[in-house]
């Protein structure tokens, strides 16, 4: 199956289309696909062509349900994925490097998120997040990483009347550097790959925006022994 109708597939699942029909427009389902409404449309089109989803056309909004034959196919691909991590004790995303906005430096050095970075993670991050733009597709992983995966938690806080959302950490290293990427718990499944280290992994690996890189994440929960530095 095409990559982009497995990913949408996946998509309507998570909204209960496997249970249930879902009621979702055009524009809804690009906004979860990070495309334009145009690609959206064409992809429900060729998902109702292969039989893989009924749909209904309602005043506004379409009713869409997955059919047994695209429920085989997101089943043959969750056993793909249990495989994966039945056998191995790292998963590994590859991507490019891209720069970010500047808010990496402001939520990585709150009190509230250094005290917890140091005390569970073991280590206090470099100012910001060396950040990394995965493959569309690749964000199947991120959501298998944080339903199975044995993350460490870092807990919601207040600050200046200002509310800093819990994050989920998974242990991990880039080139050899060790650190842990961290997913907000409460958005959606991105593109963009966070990672903190103690070490300003950019400058370590003196590398610039599009070169190619991987992460390695860790499966288990190894907190280690020595703070990193």
């Amino acid at each position: 199956m095409k990559a982009y109708l497995l990913q949408t597939l996946k998509e309507l699942a998570l909204l209960g289309a496997l249970r249930e029909r879902v009621e979702i427009s055009s524009l809804e389902l690009a906004k979860q696909l990070q495309t334009s409404q145009q690609t959206a449309s064409r992809y429900l089109l060729e998902l109702d062509e292969e039989h893989l989803i009924k749909r209904e056309h309602g005043i506004k909004k379409q009713l869409i349900m997955i059919t047994s034959e695209g429920a085989h196919h997101l089943e043959a691909e969750f056993i793909d994925y249990q495989h994966i991590f039945s056998l191995k004790e790292e998963i590994v995303f590859v991507g490019t490097v891209i720069s970010g906005l500047g808010e990496g430096t402001y939520y990585t050095s709150q009190k509230g998120y250094l005290e917890q970075f140091k005390k569970k993670l073991g280590f206090t991050p470099y100012p910001g997040t060396f950040n990394v733009r995965i493959d569309p597709v690749e964000r199947n992983k991120l959501r298998l990483l944080k339903n199975f995966g044995k993350g460490v938690d870092i807990e919601s806080f207040e600050s200046n009347k200002r509310t800093f959302g819990s994050v989920s950490c998974f242990l991990g290293e880039v080139d050899g550097i060790e650190g842990a990427i961290v997913m907000p718990k409460r958005s959606h499944y991105s593109e963009i790959i966070e990672f903190i280290s103690p070490i300003y992994v950019r400058g370590r690996l003196n590398i610039k925006d599009g070169a190619p890189i991987e992460i390695r994440i860790y499966l288990e929960e190894t907190l280690p022994e020595e703070p990193l530095r």
